[in-house]
């Protein structure tokens, strides 16, 4: 039987700046479900992970219904990743960018390893 990995939400909120060129994750800064509209706020979950070298992870982003340059409404942002490590911490998030309006809301963060869910939280953008 395949051993099952282990995982732990370590914070979940406002983050510093994410580099995407980094290996290191965002600093941490407020423990919130609220996040205030603000251009460049950068808001998500850190993840723990031990036990799952090699595996993939799929995560997905549902966001209020804002468009794209094109007119259209934006589909969720997903995405996927691999594993590299058995002691893995994963940041899944996203920074609110102009207009602010259309940005207003709740937005679902989850991710997946092996088609099950390990984490599930939505964080609101609301006025200021």
């Amino acid at each position: 039987m395949a051993k099952k990995i282990k995982h732990t939400m370590k914070s979940f909120g406002i983050y510093e700046s994410f580099d995407n060129d980094s290996k290191d994750l965002p600093r941490f800064l407020e423990r919130t479900t609220n996040i205030p509209v603000r251009e460049n706020i950068e808001f998500g979950y850190v993840l723990h992970i031990t036990g799952g070298k090699g595996k993939k992870l799929t995560f997905q982003i549902d966001h209020p219904p804002f468009k794209n340059d094109a007119g259209q409404i934006r589909p969720p942002f997903t995405g996927e990743i691999y594993i590299n490590s058995n002691d893995y911490k994963f940041y899944l998030g996203d920074r609110v960018w102009l207009p602010l309006e259309d940005k207003l809301g709740p937005w679902r963060l989850r991710t997946f390893c092996q088609e099950i869910t390990i984490a599930d939280k939505t964080l609101t953008i609301v006025p200021e």
